[in-house]
């Protein structure tokens, strides 16, 4: 509902409206004006000739929940339309819809260039994907457009980087990848996660697929794991380079998706082949929480990046502290690409190294109360984690370095409570931190820390 006629007169709405009304309708038989739970497996076809026409493609209806809900359906069509995209397919969790739009995309032989300051779950991902499934990954410094355009080869078929990197804070100069992408005829794909919708939608800047993670800021509350791929509709699939989306389907009787579906190919392909076979669809019941977490969005946003740039300018000026790698700062290499690509704020997660590296940290961690020590972000509630010990564990320490790592470093994911406590609980990690510290201390555990409130 981006434009709607009322009476002689085109609305266009904003971006709070649409968060709240996008997708969603009265519920027709009883009125339900929330979107209705559909907890339900499958659905009853009107005749023989209706569900061959459905399972065939030729005509679009609800045959299995694994595929299709109307509960999901309305949450990825609030998505797609925040996003600017024209549809978008919901899946399991954030890392299933990055590996469906690779399923999709992408055949054995063909080459991704992506950025190396990705979470280190995705680097996981792709690496694991890459020896199973026989494609061929270069990773580069994201942030140097040059370095994208070197690492090009005849069989490149995808790039791939992060809106906001994750812990380091890379801002991606979408504009300027995308246009390399495009001169070799392949579509840029971008994790927007840490910007949402509300932030940046690079679709706008020349991106061609976009993922979330809905488990963090969509969702809001740190209650339920999803993700959502969305796609612009304006790349050309048929260019001669994706026969797996162009050609006709063997799964389909000969059906090209490209052909028949035009600007809804890939999503057709994605959502009729690759989450059919996968697996990996979302619950009704998560698509539920979802679609309430995306109407107070850009309430929540406006809270979370106000309360992160406060935090990151206090801790600048603590002597505990070495680098603060918050994009928003003055003075950030970033500063011009945030200017551009996140006028309303460059986000709420971020890190910072403290001195005395692992054991700083561990001190730092053990003495927080209203931080949470946990491995997600995204929540109203303010989380804190060690990368180097938890969410990047898996990587070797050049890995680390080029991911903007440190084994001082900290994560936070500020949250929406009031900063003048926030600045408090950390002002006691800090100084705990500083303090002398016996050999016994270790990295942190990963426990939840206990709030008193």
């Amino acid at each position: 509902m981006s434009e709607k006629e009322v009476g002689a007169e085109t609305r266009e709405f904003g971006f709070a409206t649409r968060a709240v009304h996008a997708g969603a309708r009265p519920e027709p038989t009883t009125g339900a004006r929330a979107t209705p739970i559909f907890q339900t497996t499958s659905y009853v076809f009107e005749d023989p000739e209706a569900a061959a026409a459905y399972f065939n493609l030729q005509e679009y209806g609800n045959t299995y929940s694994r595929i299709m809900n109307p509960t999901v359906a309305a949450f990825e069509e609030r998505i797609a339309n925040l996003e600017g995209g024209v549809g978008a397919v919901a899946f399991a969790s954030g890392l299933a819809a990055q590996a469906g739009a690779f399923f999709t995309a992408l055949q054995p032989g063909d080459h991704v260039v992506a950025s190396r300051a990705l979470y280190g779950g995705t680097l996981t991902q792709i690496k694991h994907l890459e020896r199973k499934l026989g494609f061929r990954v270069t990773f580069v410094d994201p942030d140097d457009p040059g370095h994208w355009r070197e690492a090009v080869r005849p069989e490149t078929r995808l790039f791939f980087g992060e809106t906001i990197g994750n812990p380091g804070g890379n801002v991606l100069d979408i504009e300027s990848v995308a246009e390399i992408a495009h001169r070799q005829g392949v579509p840029l794909m971008v994790d927007s996660t840490f910007a949402t919708p509300y932030l940046c939608r690079p679709l706008e800047w020349g991106a061609d697929i976009v993922v979330h993670s809905t488990t963090k800021f969509i969702g809001g509350h740190g209650n339920s794991i999803g993700g959502v791929v969305v796609e612009s509709g304006r790349f050309p699939w048929d260019n001669g380079k994706f026969p797996g989306i162009a050609d006709p389907s063997p799964a389909y009787h000969g059906l090209a998706f490209q052909a028949t579906f035009g600007e809804y190919g890939f999503l057709m392909k994605l959502r009729a082949e690759t989450l059919r076979d996968l697996g990996a669809c979302m619950s009704p019941f998560n698509a539920f929480l979802f679609g309430l977490g995306a109407e107070t969005l850009p309430l929540r946003m406006e809270r979370h990046t106000a309360n992160a740039l406060e935090i990151a300018t206090f801790l600048t000026g603590r002597p505990e502290v070495e680098t603060v790698a918050h994009p928003g700062l003055p003075g950030s290499r970033y500063a011009p690409l945030v200017a551009k690509y996140l006028p309303r704020g460059a986000g709420s997660v971020f890190s910072f190294d403290l001195k005395g590296g692992r054991r700083a940290g561990a001190r730092f961690i053990r003495e927080l109360n209203l931080f949470s020590h946990l491995a997600n972000v995204g929540d109203a509630k303010s989380l804190v984690i060690h990368p180097a010990s938890t969410t990047h564990r898996q990587l070797d320490d050049e890995e680390l370095r080029g991911a903007g790592i440190s084994p001082g470093t900290i994560r936070l994911s500020v949250g929406i409570e009031d900063p003048r406590d926030l600045i408090w609980d950390l002002t006691r990690g800090l100084e705990a931190a500083a303090a002398p510290g016996s050999e016994d201390d270790e990295a942190p555990t990963g426990e939840a820390m206990a709030c008193p409130l």
